[in-house]
This record gives C-alpha cells, structure tokens and sequence, in this order.
C-alpha cells in the first residue's frame, strides 16, 4: 500500500481509529517511495490524553529501517483541533527524527470522521 498522499492517509487512518474510546498515538512507517513499511500503535492513554515518547518513536522507526513516518493520534472527543501539548510533541518528534534523517511528511488527528493535518495548515 503507498500513500500517495495525506488524503490516502487520512481515509485509512478514519477506517481504523474513528470511534474508539481511549486516545491512541500510532505511527505510519513509510519508506522512500511512501510505501508503508508497518502501522503500529505505540502509545495508548485515556479519553482526552496520552503520553508520547519521543526515544520510543525513533527506536521503532530505526527498527523499521523507515525513511518517513506519519505520525497519527485521535480525539475520542471529536474536536480535531490540535492541542498546546499536540503542537509541542510535534515539534519535539520532528527535530529528534530529523536527527536521524527520517522524514515528518504529516502528523494526523482524527476526531469521528474528521481529520486535522498539520501539514495542510502550515504547521510542519
């Protein structure tokens, strides 16, 4: 399967995440060509918070040998409209996997059937 873009993305991810009850952060390894390489959920929380570990999220996307990785996490809630601590962990994972040459083409919130982009507004 290649997503071949961020809306490619964004329907698999409502398929799989929309409707659950706690707050997941999954990962999308992707390689040169887009090609997902594997999805996992690495970080499970409660219905409006979950924590991220930026070392675990590297080690993973290392084991992957993943050129890029979509980040994805969703709001049980339905509001789509990131948070200060969303804002923060993004920044964080892109300048630690940058610091092993793998790409942050996207991180993606899904909410119900809706989905914020950071990349689509500016924020990547």
């Amino acid at each position: 399967m290649a997503f071949t873009s961020t809306r490619a993305a964004r329907e698999w991810l409502i398929l799989n995440m929309a409707g659950l009850e706690r707050e997941e952060f999954r990962v999308l390894y992707l390689n040169n060509q887009n090609q997902l390489i594997a999805g996992e959920t690495l970080f499970t929380g409660t219905i409006n918070r979950t924590e991220v570990h930026p070392r675990e999220v590297i080690k993973r996307a290392l084991y992957h040998n993943a050129a890029a990785v979509v980040l994805a996490h969703n709001h049980p809630s339905g509001e789509v409209t990131p948070s200060k601590a969303d804002r923060l962990i993004t920044e964080r994972l892109v300048q630690a996997l940058g610091l092993v040459d793998i790409r942050v083409p996207d991180h993606l919130i899904v909410g119900g059937n809706q989905v914020f982009s950071f990349a689509e507004h500016g924020l990547l």
